[in-house]
């Protein structure tokens, strides 16, 4: 029909970070259907939203932790993880470790996209571990009788938030603090 749309329509429309990350989780040659609805849509098929939503998750975790005893957060680098043991945690760090390694391989690929996949499929870890937390009391994060386990996982929430943090940087994409 001779009719188009310039990148500023959905920029305007639904922001520079969706469409900066909607566009690189697509493959250079892959054919690109930006479908507004799902972008704007607050749901896990939302890639942009999933991983921000997981950053913001962490950094309320994290917040929760300063406002309820401030030692706690003081000196995570240094933390031993050694009470962490259960498979989502541990899943969560091993895609972690990946990290250096993704960002290596896609810079050498010159393929953006594994930053946006590798993210998603973080968010994913973290979301999983969330929920985890919320059907056994033993897995929350903040555990006033476990302070060990407690700071072994506020660790891990910050090192999430960190890399979640890096990675959409890299993609030029803002990491959302909260998410209403």
């Amino acid at each position: 029909a001779g009719t188009y749309i310039t990148l500023r329509d959905p920029i305007e429309e639904v922001g520079r970070d969706a469409v900066r990350f909607t566009m690189l989780t697509r493959k250079s040659d892959a054919q690109m259907e930006f479908d507004l609805d799902k972008v704007v849509e607050q749901s896990r098929d939302n890639p942009v939203f999933y991983v921000q939503y997981a950053h913001a998750r962490c950094r309320s975790v994290l917040r929760q932790a300063e406002a309820t005893d401030a030692s706690l957060v003081a000196g995570l680098a240094g933390v031993p993880l050694t009470a962490l043991g259960d498979p989502a945690e541990l899943a969560l760090i091993r895609r972690l470790t990946a990290w250096p390694r993704t960002v290596e391989a896609a810079a050498t690929a010159r393929e953006p996209h594994r930053i946006a996949f590798y993210l998603a499929d973080l968010a994913g870890d973290f979301h999983v571990l969330w929920n985890r937390g919320r059907d056994d009391s033993t897995l929350r994060f903040i555990r006033a009788e476990d302070r060990e386990a407690t700071q072994a996982r506020l660790a891990l929430v910050a090192a999430t938030a960190t890399v979640i943090r890096s990675g959409l940087g890299v993609m030029g994409v803002t990491p959302e603090e909260e998410v209403r």
